[in-house]
């Protein structure tokens, strides 16, 4: 569990208000599809949202989930595919709107890294509106990928 905090000024006063969330992170949950595509939709990740049988595919067959919870709210989620010796891919990275700017992200790709250790690296997909920022938490932009695109 962590503690986080964020200061906001009201309407040009200098008032600070805290707002403090608890938010526990799990790699034995896995979450419902519901709340999945729920997380998916708000975070703007592209995904088949309105496939829930290839959600449920997806989730099946990844070797890899950490989840980022308040309450008993999903409010983050990292997902895998890994050999634990050299490569991990991880698939997606989602941050509910409300949640994002707390390193909720950051944490999820932190605890990813440490259950996959230091002889895997971890590499990903960017989505066009996150290219500035995977380099700011220590990922490493490579110009030498290649893919074969998907069909549907």
């Amino acid at each position: 569990m962590v503690t986080l905090k964020q200061y906001h000024s009201n309407s040009g006063i200098t008032d600070n208000i805290e707002i403090i969330m608890e938010i526990t992170y799990n790699f034995q949950v896995t979450p419902t599809v519901e709340q999945i595509i729920e997380l998916y939709q708000n975070s703007g990740l592209p995904r088949p949202i309105t496939d829930k049988a290839r959600i449920q595919k997806i989730y099946d067959h990844s070797i890899l989930i950490v989840t980022a919870w308040h309450d008993d709210r999903l409010v983050g989620i990292s997902r895998s595919i890994t050999d634990w010796a050299w490569s991990c891919y991880l698939a997606d990275l989602a941050i509910h709107t409300d949640y994002q700017k707390f390193g909720i992200g950051k944490k999820l790709v932190q605890l990813t890294k440490e259950k996959v250790g230091e002889e895997t690296m971890v590499l990903l997909l960017s989505v066009p509106t996150a290219m500035d920022y995977y380099p700011k938490i220590g990922f490493t932009k490579e110009d030498r990928a290649f893919t074969i695109l998907r069909e549907k």
